[in-house]
């Protein structure tokens, strides 16, 4: 009967068989499609929905129509099926399920399913092709897949999942055997999750990375699947995508449940970890392997949540930021040296500005200004050069107090200031001595101290410059005596000089 699903190509006196295993048909396509993270946008059917009239001639012909990439299917008269795949090789992988379908294959396996001597045998067939064979061990035990890496398994998961749903959406439009389709598509896809609590041993960056792709994948595939595109459909097809779309949505649930319970993982990890007090001084300030942990778990949420947009990854987004920052805030306070502390603060905190928060480091088009700091960076920043600089520059000599006199009686003030210029001038010299000690004193302490990011590094020496190597020019050049004093010496304690040195700190 036309549009019925295809025999299984074997028959025996007690009914249908299980196929032979494939010859890797399908397989090798598969593995050939290039996965990249990203978004499967929904599918649309543009047509009314009545898919009766459609069920003629073969059962792969015609009915599916064209699938245009980035293309959400909205308002088409043409009676073709729109769906969009962006990313994760959808657009590959459903041409690929298109041909299993128009080669009857997909129908044979769900006839197999069926009718046949057992049911796990046709699955064991199904997901052979599919490239997915491993999963169906993963409940007995067997550890054999352990030997892929965790970013490969998910590939090759992530690729199985989206032909078995493009497969059953395709079967689904041109079949009467609704219960066969939905029943087959469902213990695929139920089967395919048992790979969810097998990612255990992945380290937990793996692990939320992972669980990320899955959840995208499959609540792009509950969308393709959804009420609003269920009603585009009538009688027997319409069944079958509400049984498959009624069993997505408690899967995304369970993906949202791993996603939050893999940074509860890594927060945890992070907060117990002894070694705070330890790797801050060692690292001379540089940023802890526990902000990079932590940067690079909300980068992941961020990459998906971008072509992925749900309040739920947002809100889990922001509030891991609000952690980390408190977090460091918190470690921080282990480091007995306030100077390291607050640079180990402003890089950290740079870092987080930088990667998940890169609007706070924009500069208005309006603004002279080339470089713009973070909120947190900048109060770091301005704590850094008050408890390492200040008392260094606190040194400098104020000016002769005959300065900013522009009133009153000259000549008495003058007669004055000729009498004490000799005490000033030793003072002055005394608190230049006092001032050079107390730089090269800083200099030493933190000449190894790290700021690995170049732009802030060369604004921190900058700032330092401009806040005490330019107040002492400035005096020097006020008072000629002790400036022809300071330069006829070994010069080791010129402007010039210290200049010099402040654009060699913070190497590391």
């Amino acid at each position: 009967m036309a549009g019925r699903l295809a025999a299984v190509p074997e028959l025996t006196t007690a009914g249908f068989t299980t196929p032979s295993p494939p010859l890797s048909v399908y397989r090798e396509s598969i593995r050939s499609v290039a996965v990249s993270g990203g978004k499967i946008t929904a599918t649309v059917f543009s047509h009314s929905g009545n898919t009766e009239h459609s069920r003629s001639g073969d059962s792969g012909s015609g009915a599916s129509g064209s699938y245009p990439s980035n293309n959400s299917g909205s308002g088409s008269s043409s009676g073709s099926v729109h769906a969009a795949a962006a990313d994760y090789g959808a657009h590959e992988l459903t041409k690929i399920a298109r041909r299993m379908v128009s080669d009857g294959y997909t129908q044979r396996m769900v006839s197999a399913f069926e009718y046949g001597s057992g049911s796990d045998r046709a699955l064991e067939a199904w997901f052979f092709e599919l490239d997915v064979d491993w999963v169906l061990q993963l409940p007995d035990g067997d550890g054999s897949w352990r030997q892929f890496q965790i970013q490969d398994l998910v590939k090759r998961w992530i690729r199985a999942f989206i032909t078995i749903v493009a497969s059953i959406k395709e079967v689904a439009i041109n079949v009467h055997e609704a219960t066969a389709v939905a029943q087959f598509g469902k213990a695929s896809i139920a089967k395919m999750f048992v790979f969810i609590d097998a990612i255990t041993f992945a380290s937990k960056e793996e692990k939320l990375r992972a669980v990320l792709d899955m959840y995208i994948c499959v609540s792009s595939a509950e969308q393709m699947f959804s009420p609003e595109v269920q009603v585009k459909f009538m009688g027997l097809s319409k069944k079958i995508f509400m049984d498959i779309g009624g069993s997505l949505p408690r899967e995304v649930k369970r993906l949202s449940k791993a996603i939050y319970s893999t940074v509860m993982e890594v927060r945890a990890f992070v907060e117990e970890d002894d070694s705070w007090a330890i790797e801050i001084p060692r690292g001379r300030g540089d940023i802890h392997r526990n902000t990079w942990l932590m940067v690079n778990c909300i980068k992941s949420m961020q990459d998906k949540a971008r072509h992925h947009e749900t309040e739920y990854l947002r809100g889990l987004i922001a509030d891991s930021v609000r952690y980390l920052k408190d977090l460091l805030l918190r470690k921080s306070e282990q480091c007995s040296d306030q100077s390291l502390r607050y640079l180990f603060l402003l890089n950290n905190s740079y870092l987080v500005a930088m990667m998940v928060e890169p609007w706070s480091l924009m500069v208005e088009s309006w603004s002279r200004d080339e470089w713009r700091p973070a909120p947190e960076c900048l109060k770091y920043m301005n704590e850094y050069l008050h408890v390492s600089w200040g008392h260094v520059q606190s040194h400098i000599p104020k000016m002769a107090f005959m300065d900013g006199y522009l009133d009153g009686s000259r000549r008495r003030l003058h007669m004055l200031f000729c009498m004490l210029a000799p005490l000033q001038h030793r003072k002055n010299t005394a608190s230049l001595a006092k001032f050079e000690s107390a730089f090269h004193k800083t200099y030493e302490a933190q000449k190894f101290w790290k700021v690995p990011n170049p732009q802030l590094r060369d604004e921190l020496r900058r700032t330092i410059i401009e806040r005490v190597v330019s107040g002492y020019r400035c005096y020097l050049e006020k008072h000629p005596k002790l400036e022809k004093q300071v330069r006829g010496g070994s010069g080791s304690s010129s402007p010039d000089v210290f200049e010099e040195m402040l654009g060699e700190l913070f190497e590391g």
